[in-house]
């Protein structure tokens, strides 16, 4: 056969080849492109699922009345953070285990405002106050509802000193927040005297309290008796063998600074940590709220 026929004949064969390479190239580009599409569309639903389980999450760890923290991220928040000061003390560091203490305060003569307002409109007045306390902690604490009218406060890496100052710049801030105002006229002036609204705090503080959260809470709730006994409007620790005498207690508790550990150091350190009822008000306008739903949560024991 000579080179031309069979050039020839290689050509026709060929065709078809060519022909079906041709085709399953175009296959190919297409089912790439629809797997290119189709991997697409899985990661935007799994974006769209991460933001759900976000907001869930958010969701079950929120109250919905007041928009902090709920009883149950206390609870975690709480054994969590015990948990962390006892893994310190057992690896024996050089300063000493990390200090802890929580704050329950109860807000007294919101009965009046919920019989002024109605409960709606008490319920976004607490939501208000209730952001305006979450200001005036630092990032690394938490503060959520405890039940009621009722908040709990767990500040880590905070000893006694830092406790009292902190407790005392809240009982000053219910004393002295500027309450929400429905009315069409412009702001009445802050009254001279409070808003009618008075906080009582008990404090406890790992390891002189308890190394447990339930132990720790009942010294808090005694503590916070004691304030409620002297008529609100202050703070309390829980009463130990040699402490001061009780109309001493609301004075900020000194330590020497080479007794203090680096935590607590720094906590003192931080801007904002000094007690302002002495001095000027510089508070801001309070917190946009929204309408709220209101929510009874239960009063338990943390474990």
């Amino acid at each position: 056969m000579s080179t031309p026929l069979l050039v020839q004949a290689l050509a026709v064969l060929s065709a078809p080849a060519l022909a079906g390479a041709t085709v399953l190239g175009l296959r190919l580009r297409r089912g790439g492109a629809a797997a290119a599409a189709r991997q697409e569309r899985l990661r935007e639903r799994i974006a769209e699922l991460e933001a759900h389980c976000a907001d869930l999450e958010r969701t079950a760890s929120c109250d919905p009345l007041t928009g902090v923290w709920n009883y149950r991220h206390l609870q975690l928040t709480l054994d969590r953070e015990i948990e962390r000061a006892r893994r310190a003390e057992r690896t024996d560091q050089p300063e000493g285990p990390r200090p802890l203490a929580v704050l329950l305060l109860e807000i007294a003569g919101f009965d009046a405002v919920v019989a002024e307002h109605g409960r709606g409109r008490a319920g976004a007045i607490l939501r208000d106050l209730a952001q305006r306390l979450a200001i005036e902690i630092r990032r690394a604490d938490t503060l959520g509802r405890y039940s009621g009218e009722e908040f709990l406060v767990v500040l880590p890496d905070t000893g006694a000193e830092g406790a009292a100052q902190v407790a005392e710049r809240l009982v000053w801030s219910v004393r002295r927040h500027l309450l929400l105002d429905w009315s069409s006229g412009p702001r009445e002036p802050r009254p001279a005297h409070g808003n009618g609204l008075t906080a009582a705090i008990g404090i406890a503080v790992l390891p002189e309290d308890g190394t447990h959260a339930a132990v720790l809470l009942r010294a808090a709730d005694r503590a916070l008796a004691e304030a409620r006994a002297a008529g609100g409007d202050c703070w309390r620790v829980r009463p130990r063998p040699g402490d001061r005498p009780a109309a001493e207690l609301n004075a900020p508790l000194a330590s020497p600074p080479e007794h203090r550990t680096t935590a607590e150091r720094d906590r003192l350190g931080k801007p904002g940590s000094v007690s302002p009822c002495a001095g000027g008000d510089p508070l801001a306008q309070p917190v946009d709220s929204h309408t709220p739903v209101t929510v009874a949560g239960p009063r338990d024991v943390l474990s």
